[in-house]
């Protein structure tokens, strides 16, 4: 969902006690839309103004930055690098939230400027304010033939949008609300009806109410029973009583698993269809949610191309091997075809040219029942048998032929299925150009052409420490869990997940046993970066490094290994997070 008012309210209320009066120390924009402010203590803000994801919060995920900052960057630095965060304020139920910083010019004369989110779907922007109020410039720019109501340009002095002519629900009183809801069309359901009534409400949160009021949040005010009107308006207070306090609860709902939505308060109206889990903070509810989001956005936008070249490939493998399977499960049958050119050789003396059937007795079962072998009347019976005997040798032949090619599709079928596995974990840049240099390096895609390329520099593996404090070392490619197995200590303890895909994980050891707890926390970290990530009870294969080898002419990220030992663990997102090292 978008961030609403009331949502983005909980997240400014918990943003300005930690904030306040802190000095910022680093301005980074990784992505046009997205602008990271870190604070003294290392406590980074986001600032998002994208149309699907705009919204505030703290984070702690690592984002790579372009190698020039933008041009609004610059300019972000230029005016607010080394201000102080004099206060942090959403007007009214705005979804806009205005920064108002404490800076010093060129000249070391004190005075204010302003950086304003505004959380708008579409039409989100950021705005950067001089001390007057006059825009110095903003990420997007609104001109006159864009929007002839608003415009957003420098120069001009800065204005909220304009207010939209419904009701404050913070600012209601019981006797307006009593009012509104009497005047209301008796057939609009009670979200409807709220959600005409009232600005700042998301359409999940008018649901809630008229669920809570009414048991149903699809009933309307004529067929909701008696005390409609009552029942609505209490549930509608106790709301409004619990926003005016601060009393959010950061709520994530899953549906199946993944995270389908979030609010700021318990949700009753889906029953048992919808899980849901709370966060401790609005930050680490929004990290959660949009990283994921993002990830699957990242995997869409620079995979895309990618994921369709490896999706056609695995394609085009599974069906070439469906019908090599059936070829095989066919030549099964050959012996029956020796057997008929066996009966005709034997028969020679009573047969004729022109002869369809052949009733013959079968000689190799016992009692010699009669059998029928069809015939080819335009062959000589010779040539009939002939016939027979070939397509009999072809078969075997084809067995043998067919065994080898099926071997070696299911082993292009495991390796392109692990590509996929890969781009679906892909985060940084690095991950896709080592995907797309695998599948150019195995033909699945053709290179660039033309000047060769300088050949980036390797992206680092994932690292983790376990609760004891041993490294461990998760790949991110198949190349880099062939890099990261080939250089790690033979004393180390490899770990992968048993009979799906998944990353190379490396306990380092340092030569010495490892700790059953770092053990398990290292099993579940390759149950999570693996096909397993949803299941419980994943099975993980663990073994000292020099018992892993790669077998000559195997695929990147093939290898066989023996002794092994299995444990088997359920993943655990927040034990990852956990131990991941910032």
């Amino acid at each position: 969902m978008p961030l609403d008012a009331v949502c983005l309210r909980g997240v400014v209320q918990e943003l300005k006690p930690q904030l306040e009066n802190l000095r910022l120390e680093k301005i980074q924009q990784p992505a046009r839309d997205l602008v990271l402010l870190t604070f003294r203590g290392n406590r980074k803000l986001l600032l998002c103004a994208g149309a699907s994801q705009a919204r505030i919060h703290l984070t702690d995920l690592q984002r790579e930055n372009p190698a020039a900052p933008p041009m609004f960057c610059m300019l972000l630095r230029k005016h607010l690098s080394g201000g102080s965060l004099v206060s942090m304020e959403q007007p009214g139920l705005e979804r806009a939230v205005i920064l108002t910083f404490r800076v010093l010019d060129e000249l070391g004369v004190s005075g204010q400027r302003q950086l304003v989110l505004e959380c708008m779907g579409r039409r989100s922007n950021l705005v950067l304010l001089d001390g007057e109020g006059r825009i110095l410039d903003c990420l997007r720019r609104v001109d006159f033939e864009m929007s002839p109501q608003r415009q957003v340009l420098p120069g001009l002095f800065y204005r909220l949008p304009p207010a939209v002519e419904k009701a404050d629900p913070l600012a209601v009183e019981p006797e307006e609300l009593e009012a509104i809801i009497a005047g209301s069309n008796p057939e609009k359901t009670g979200d409807a009806l709220l959600l005409d009534a009232f600005f700042g409400l998301s359409p999940l949160v008018c649901r809630e109410i008229a669920s809570r009021a009414w048991g149903d949040s699809d009933a309307r005010l004529l067929t909701a029973g008696p005390d409609a009107s009552k029942r609505l308006q209490d549930a509608f207070l106790s709301w409004q009583s619990d926003v005016k306090e601060n009393r959010f609860t950061p709520t994530i709902l899953l549906r199946d698993g993944a995270m389908a939505d979030f609010t700021y308060l318990p949700i009753s109206q889906y029953g048992a269809t919808v899980a849901q889990q709370t966060a401790d903070t609005f930050s680490a509810l929004l990290d959660t949610y949009f990283e994921t989001r993002e990830q699957q956005e990242r995997v869409r936008q620079r995979g895309q191309d990618l994921l369709r070249c490896a999706t056609t490939a695995r394609d085009r493998v599974a069906r070439k091997l469906a019908m090599q399977e059936k070829e095989l499960a066919e030549t099964e049958r050959r012996e029956e075809l020796r057997l008929r050119g066996e009966l005709i050789t034997a028969n020679l003396y009573r047969m004729e040219r022109g002869q369809r059937v052949l009733q013959a007795e079968n000689y190799y079962e016992e009692g010699c029942p009669t059998v029928e072998v069809p015939l080819d009347p335009l062959l000589t019976p010779q040539q009939n048998a002939a016939k027979y005997f070939k397509r009999y040798n072809k078969a075997k032949t084809a067995e043998t032929i067919l065994t080898q090619q099926i071997a070696k599709g299911r082993e292009e079928l495991a390796y392109l299925s692990s590509i996929l596995d890969e781009l679906s974990r892909a985060e940084l840049e690095q991950d896709f150009r080592d995907a797309r240099m695998e599948l150019q390096a195995a033909g699945y895609l053709k290179g660039t052409g033309g000047k060769k390329e300088q050949r980036p520099k390797p992206a680092k593996p994932r690292e983790f420490r376990s609760s004891a404090g041993l490294r461990i070392l998760v790949g991110r490619s198949n190349s880099q869990n062939d890099r990261l197995t080939r250089e790690a200590d033979k004393r180390d303890i490899w770990l992968h997940t048993q009979k799906i895909h998944g990353s190379h994980v490396i306990l380092c050891t340092e030569g010495a046993p490892a700790d059953q707890q770092s053990l398990t926390e290292a099993a579940m970290l390759a149950a999570w970066f693996s096909q397993g990530r949803g299941g419980s009870q994943i099975a993980v294969d663990y073994t000292a490094v020099k018992n892993v080898k790669k077998p000559a002419g195997a695929r990147p990220g093939m290898v066989v290994y023996d002794p092994y030992q299995t444990a088997y663990v359920t993943p655990d997102e927040a034990l990852v997070k956990a131990l991941a090292v910032k």
